[in-house]
């Protein structure tokens, strides 16, 4: 298991050194097509900084596939609504290759306050 402390860290460095731990890359036998062994767990999550106006300007977008259906929320709103949590683990979901090994490599992230 590989800790990660994000005490005054920016929300992308954190989120990009839990996607290569996820990814394998620190380790000696790392194969694109197998998912590593060991998890990552980001502890102090909630004192993970965002640089700049950030904070409200950064979006995040998802769409339902209905007319109508687009949905827009700043940072501030997500963190409000879910946590810093949701917003770190959107991050590294988004630096995860897009492939049938995304969900599992994920699930081998634990994420604390």
């Amino acid at each position: 298991m590989i800790t990660i402390d994000a005490t005054n860290k920016t929300l992308g460095r954190v989120a990009s050194a839990a996607a290569k731990a996820l990814l394998g890359k620190h380790s000696a036998a790392f194969a694109k097509n197998v998912v590593a062994e060991d998890g990552v767990k980001i502890i102090n999550a909630s004192k993970v900084t965002v640089s700049g106006e950030k904070v409200t300007d950064k979006k995040y977008v998802r769409y339902s596939g209905y007319p109508g259906g687009q949905k827009i929320e700043s940072y501030q709103m997500l963190t409000a609504r879910k946590g810093e949590t949701e917003a770190l683990r959107k991050a590294i979901l988004g630096m995860l290759p897009k492939n049938r090994l995304q969900a599992k490599r994920i699930k081998m992230l634990t994420i604390e306050k």
